[in-house]
């Protein structure tokens, strides 16, 4: 099996998992965070160098505010409570994304777990928080107002995007059966491959993983180059 470099995923399907089994939606979002734990350990023992996941958007702030408070709660809980694991396992995190918005004890968590963990080398989890693609996009250029268009370049454009430095995504995996990217990494995803399964992120497992990755493995990436 041929391993991407870098894995993204849009974990998807929490709140519907949790109002099929008659639970409050926060109850999704709770079980999500086994999945993302279980994910992390599969992909650092199969080599993946990079994991980035899609854990909150721009958009959902937008979201009923008793969700977004109590997704901020998990969050930071999350945050502070993967240390161990995170170490045992060699994991560097890293957030990315609009982090101005997020509560100041929230970014304070997370600059704390950074630091703690950035000489672990075996893989690198980067989560996505307040972020979309067009506000990536947005962002970078207007880092770029007042350079000539001579000078821009894709490779200086994509250095002022907040993933400067992480190889873009080889493989895309969507839960819950949507086929959508819905304002995720417009740039970067350029050339990925895309696996959308139907499973509710919730009960996305090591096996459903692994099947995306043959799925990819099975592919013939050829970049717009005839072969």
């Amino acid at each position: 099996m041929t391993v991407p470099q870098h894995v993204s995923i849009i974990m998807d399907g929490n709140g519907r998992w949790a109002q099929a089994h008659g639970l409050e939606r926060v109850k999704g979002h709770i079980e999500g965070v086994k999945r993302v734990r279980d994910v992390v350990e599969e992909c650092a023992e199969l080599g993946v160098r990079y994991l980035s996941l899609y854990t909150f958007s721009e958009e959902n702030w937008n979201r009923p505010s008793g969700e977004v408070g109590a997704l901020m709660d998990l969050l930071k809980q999350s945050v502070e409570g993967e240390y161990d694991n995170l170490m045992r396992q060699g994991v560097r995190f890293i957030a990315l994304g609009n982090r101005k918005r997020l509560p100041a004890m929230l970014n304070a968590a997370v600059s704390r777990l950074e630091k703690a963990t950035a000489g672990n080398t075996t893989i690198t989890l980067v989560v996505m928080l307040s972020y979309s693609g067009q506000w990536d996009i947005l962002q970078a250029a207007r880092q770029l107002a007042g350079v000539s268009e001579d000078e821009i370049t894709p490779e200086l454009f994509a250095s002022k995007l907040v993933t400067a430095g992480i190889p873009d995504p080889d493989l895309v995996i969507r839960t819950s059966g949507e086929k959508r990217l819905s304002n995720y990494m417009l740039w970067q995803t350029a050339y990925s491959e895309f696996v959308f399964v139907p499973t509710l992120w919730p009960d996305f497992g090591k096996s459903n993983l692994r099947d995306a990755l043959e799925e990819y493995s099975s592919r013939d990436r050829r970049f717009g180059k005839v072969k």
